[in-house]
């Protein structure tokens, strides 16, 4: 086993680790700080992959403003206590099941992938922005990845306006 080996799979138990960290806390803000631990160990696994660009694009846009901004919202907010009650309720168990089935199938589709194209086009370590961004776009590259991260933080937006909403003062 290679040192980078060794390297991979320890960030990838701290990085799963904290994941876990993330759902199962009950205290808000520290919920918040294993988020910064999960993203960090994104960024590592792409400087590990070469991929400067996403690398310094992850420290900064996903650790150095939104999940400080978080943060931020979190200590403004009043929700700093923590819960009395249990993290999970009475259906957590299907939800396990309902995941399961879920990333069993989206493993299944990923490993008999034949579509459109699985090789980036001109994209190498060496990739500059705009090479980057042209691929973002173009069909045969990462459009449908894209479109498909457009809808997940729509989804994500549409959440927070309804947890958010005080259904007292309506």
């Amino acid at each position: 086993m290679s040192v980078e080996m060794i390297i991979f799979l320890i960030i990838a138990v701290a990085t799963l680790g904290s994941a876990l960290m993330v759902v199962t806390t009950k205290n808000l803000v520290h919920m918040a700080l294993w988020l910064i631990v999960v993203l960090l160990g994104i960024a590592i696994f792409f400087a590990m992959l070469s991929a400067g660009f996403l690398a310094v694009a992850q420290v900064v846009i996903y650790i150095g403003a939104i999940a400080i901004l978080l943060i931020f919202a979190i200590m403004l907010t009043q929700r700093t206590t923590q819960e009395a009650g249990s993290s999970f309720n009475s259906n957590w168990r299907w939800g396990i099941l309902v995941s399961l089935i879920l990333f069993a199938g989206l493993f299944i589709i990923l490993v008999n992938w034949s579509g459109i194209s699985t090789t980036p086009p001109n994209l190498d370590s060496r990739a500059s922005v705009a090479d980057i961004g042209v691929a973002l776009v173009e069909p045969n590259a990462f459009l449908l990845p894209f479109e498909f991260a457009s809808v997940l933080l729509l989804a994500a937006l549409i959440g927070a306006i309804y947890v958010a909403w005080d259904r007292r003062k309506v």
